[in-house]
């Protein structure tokens, strides 16, 4: 950065002394002179931005490298044992896993600094105090000026927001609410979902977290979700609510508190143990408050704050917004590999509808040759699907949707739990193969125990992959005989898609067979992979 300084100074003083004739007089250019000038401003520029870029690359590489040291001891963790950091580190790793694990919605959540800033409210403390008592909660919800900020950001300043988790908590809250009474614990622990992922069931983190309740690969496979190239089941509502419980009862049989086991959720149960270990031995959330990550001190308050909002919601002028969501769902169990345009073709169900209901299924595919899965369907479609012969639902386009290919891909991805055993060749870079396979650099490191970037040719990595590449002698030959260039004046070259918060290129890409994330950027003249929801991408149309 003192680079780029210094350069800005240069190109200003010589602008300056440019302008500047003999005695002080401003003498105008010659053509020569101006084209010159602006041959030395275009190379300055060229220099600027090489030197923008490599100091980005620098800051990704070393947030790739923060995110991989601090993955460890919490459902968004991969199980490594966290080394003793200073608190001033520890405060800067999850602030960056904070900002880096949330999108979307979450964006109105992050745009404070909470640390510092003082909202006021029309209402009364003494209001506020009297409704947190009379919401008679199982668990302790204290009032002070830290939960009154978040009380005011999320019933006063994200109302918008706060109206569409309303409609949706309508859909999820019954079943988070099933799952904790089962397992004898606080109902009022739904909330946490609102924090962690503003109930969307697909979110995912830079850091490789997924789902509603935000699991990190190993922490989910240690609960028991199935996770391979075709099935993710932190994804799937009620099986990563159900792991979300059992942690949490795990993290209270530890603390014995449900504030000291909701941080834990949060920042890791080694954190939690450590800031009691700094507060003398103290199991009370504000005496170890101080001790805690920056962003754990504020997720109690967090939760208190949304539990809050959802119950005072009409107080506060939150109306609940209809999010499309079916009020009652029928499951089937199925036992043979079936995709959703086979069922969307022949009994009528809309893909989004599937795809909404159904999200753990990672390429439209339910594998259930395998052993049987859960497919969930409108209430309205359930009579249609009972009614359709078996036998034109899974033969509909089988030789396409359903080739030996894909049979074959299925039936690996489930034997080996969608570990790929992956040679590394010469020209590779972690990058380059995170992106073949969908999965993040740190994901890589983690899973092979890298300490560092570095890989050399030869050298065998285990990854467990989100998708199937195809062969790359196959995806050459289809590059060369099919068309894909759009045509921004024939609308027949191309579709478009609006990015929903949680996509990612790679993830819309499997969405339009033959498409690559790279030719969708191309379509659209993107250098980078960034999106943002509402953004309307052109998706090349083969040909």
């Amino acid at each position: 950065m003192r680079k780029v300084v210094i350069f800005l100074l240069l190109t200003l003083s010589g602008l300056q002394l440019h302008a500047q004739g003999a005695g002080g007089w401003f003498r105008g250019p010659t053509r020569r002179e101006l084209s010159a000038e602006n041959e030395r401003l275009r190379a300055g520029m060229d220099s600027l931005r090489f030197i923008i870029d490599s100091l980005e690359r620098g800051r990704i590489e070393m947030e790739a490298e923060l995110l991989a040291m601090m993955e460890s001891d919490s459902p968004g963790d991969d199980g490594a044992e966290m080394p003793e950091y200073t608190q001033e580190m520890t405060d800067s790793l999850l602030h960056l896993w904070y900002r880096n694990s949330f999108s979307g919605d979450f964006d109105a959540v992050t745009e404070y600094d909470m640390d510092s800033v003082h909202f006021v409210s029309d209402v009364p403390d003494s209001a506020i105090e009297r409704r947190l008592a009379d919401m008679n909660s199982f668990i302790a919800l204290p009032y002070n000026d830290v939960v009154k900020n978040y009380i005011i950001l999320y019933s006063e300043k994200m109302r918008t927001q706060m109206g569409r988790i309303m409609g949706l908590s309508q859909y999820y809250f019954p079943v988070f609410e099933e799952v904790f009474v089962r397992y004898g614990l606080p109902v009022e622990l739904k909330y946490m979902a609102i924090v962690e992922s503003m109930l969307n069931p697909v979110a995912r983190s830079r850091a490789g977290a997924s789902g509603m309740w935000q699991f990190m690969y190993s922490t989910a496979r240690s609960y028991g979700l199935e996770i391979n190239s075709y099935v993710d089941e932190r994804l799937d509502v009620e099986k990563s609510v159900d792991a979300a419980a059992r942690y949490l009862r795990d993290a209270y049989r530890i603390f014995g508190d449900w504030t000291l086991a909701i941080s834990s959720y949060n920042c890791g149960a080694g954190n939690v143990s450590k800031a009691i270990r700094r507060a003398g031995g103290s199991r009370d959330f504000w005496s170890i408050y101080p001790f805690l990550p920056r962003e754990t001190r504020g997720y109690v308050p967090a939760f208190v704050g949304a539990m809050y909002a959802m119950t005072y919601y009409r107080e506060y002028g939150i109306v609940p917004q209809e999010v499309g969501m079916p009020a009652r769902v029928d499951t089937f169990e199925i036992r043979r590999n079936l995709h959703f345009e086979q069922i969307s073709a022949v009994v009528g169900v809309p893909m989004q509808d599937l795809e909404n209901l159904n999200p753990q299924y990672l390429h439209d595919i339910i594998p259930g040759s395998s052993h049987s899965y859960i497919l969930k369907l409108p209430y309205t479609w359930t009579g249609a699907f009972v009614e359709t012969d078996r036998d034109s639902l899974y033969s509909y386009k089988a030789d396409v949707l359903m080739s030996s290919r894909v049979q074959k891909e299925v039936a690996d991805a489930i034997r080996n739990n969608g570990r790929i055993a992956y040679r590394v060749r010469s020209g590779d870079y972690l990058g380059k193969i995170a992106i073949r396979y969908g999965v993040t650099v740190s994901q890589i490191k983690s899973w092979n125990n890298l300490r560092s970037s570095n890989i050399r040719a030869g050298q065998i990595l285990y990854i467990y992959a989100r998708k199937t590449p195809a062969p790359e002698t196959a995806s050459a030959s289809a590059s060369a005989n099919t068309k894909t260039t759009v045509n921004p004046s024939d609308p027949s070259t191309y579709t478009t898609y609006t990015v929903r918060s949680g996509d990612a290129l790679y993830n819309i890409a499997k969405l339009y067979p033959g498409v690559s994330a790279d030719e969708i950027k191309a379509a659209n003249g993107m250098r980078s992979n960034k999106i943002m929801p509402g953004q309307v991408l052109k998706i090349p149309v083969k040909r």
